[in-house]
């Protein structure tokens, strides 16, 4: 039996219109479509005609493990993931499961959160950059802590992904104390939640108000560096050019 290839897809925010072609049109090749059933839900009206595999989250080994075994069936499978598979999504975790399988997997990148929300309230991240998730479910806090800090000393525009949960808390206020250590209180901060879908909204405030504003697992927090300034409704952080 021949064996099939996985795609591991990034389908972009969450809207038809902010995928890939590339993107789209492996979507509409491949014999089925997986992954963590929200993700599924932003797609599969768009290509009713497919197979369906969903699973839950915390499931993402069992997940690449079903679609590696579908793929040596002989399936064509995209394992979805939204925003970018190789941010904080499913490229690595699919790799490192086909090793050794025979199994070809070829990734397709997608539009991530804090780039489509920064198009949203100008060009916050005109500058050097980090992303880094609040996220202590895979990665030791006191990591996550040193990241904050090594990157604000350096003076980085920040992209914080999956700031708050109803299980977590209390690592946004300790994010923000940490970045007050070297980050003025007026720094401009981008909340920016459910970026590429129906209800998408944000607001511009400043390191020293954001959390009296909504934050949730659904919203991507883009704060600024020294330079970052709001004029007019837009944030931007300037790279050097003489005006």
């Amino acid at each position: 039996m021949n064996k099939g290839k996985v795609y591991v897809v990034g389908i972009g925010p969450g809207n038809v219109q902010d995928m890939s072609i590339r993107c789209y049109n492996t979507l509409k090749n491949v014999d089925i479509i997986a992954g963590y059933i929200t993700y599924v839900d932003l797609v599969k009206d768009e290509f009713k005609d497919k197979e369906f595999y969903v699973s839950g989250m915390k499931k993402e080994i069992d997940r690449c493990e079903k679609v590696l075994e579908l793929a040596l069936e002989g399936k064509n499978v995209a394992l979805i993931s939204s925003g970018d598979a190789g941010i904080y999504g499913m490229a690595g975790i699919m790799i490192e499961v086909a090793l050794n399988s025979g199994v070809e997997v070829e990734v397709i990148p997608g539009i991530t959160s804090s780039v489509a929300g920064a198009a949203l309230v100008g060009a916050p991240l005109m500058h050097d950059q980090a992303i880094i998730s609040l996220s202590d479910l895979l990665t030791d806090w006191n990591v996550i802590t040193k990241r904050i800090d090594r990157a604000s000393e350096a003076d980085f525009v920040i992209s914080l992904y999956n700031p708050k949960s109803k299980g977590r808390t209390e690592q946004i206020v300790e994010a923000r104390e940490i970045m007050l250590r070297h980050k003025n209180p007026e720094t401009p901060v981008a909340l920016l939640r459910h970026v590429g879908r129906e209800d998408q909204n944000y607001t511009l405030t400043n390191l020293q108000e954001m959390l009296d504003h909504e934050i949730d697992m659904f919203t991507v927090v883009i704060i600024g560096n020294s330079k970052t300034y709001i004029k007019e409704g837009r944030m931007i952080t300037p790279r050097g050019y003489k005006l």
